[in-house]
């Protein structure tokens, strides 16, 4: 089964470290996730943003993936949590792309209560034909001088990675 990992991450890259933790257990190939006009890069303005974003439904325009999504069998999806939802670049990708015969793996990221991250990414994956599997959350400190300390343990991380081998 050929896997494709493909993630968003924006401030402490807790999901890219999530994400890269798969990839290098899963092999095959990794993807990150940009809009095509960044966020900002002053925190501030960008959480404005984001929050405006989900509250809308908004869904940026994406970068091209790099990668022919055709040629894979299983994509495991990582966002961050954005006000209790999958961050709107993931909301993109979902939306915009047919994973008719595909098994989807949703795992999500938070500092805070997970709100409807994997319901609702488990829901449009299986909208746009995925098969849809082990989805997961991981959480993270909420103390702004850790937001990159995994409060969900190692143990339970590393027993996630290896019901996907």
């Amino acid at each position: 089964m050929k896997t494709l990992t493909v993630y968003f991450s924006f401030t402490a890259g807790n999901t890219k470290r999530i994400a890269e933790r798969v990839h290098s257990a899963v092999g095959d190939d990794i993807v990150r996730l940009e809009p095509m006009k960044p966020y900002p890069k002053n925190y501030a303005q960008a959480v404005s943003q984001g929050d405006d974003e989900v509250k809308r439904g908004y869904k940026p325009e994406l970068k091209p993936l790099g990668v022919d999504l055709n040629k894979y069998d299983r994509i495991i999806i990582g966002t961050p949590t954005w006000w209790y939802h999958m961050a709107p670049v993931v909301l993109s990708f979902l939306s915009s792309n047919d994973f008719t015969g595909k098994t989807v793996i949703p795992f999500m990221t938070n500092a805070g209560w997970p709100g409807s991250a994997i319901k609702d990414m488990t829901a449009l994956a299986k909208k746009q034909g995925a098969k849809v599997e082990n989805g997961h959350e991981f959480r993270f400190s909420s103390n702004e001088k850790h937001y990159d300390r995994m409060e969900t343990s190692e143990k339970e991380l590393d027993e996630w990675i290896d019901s996907l081998k």
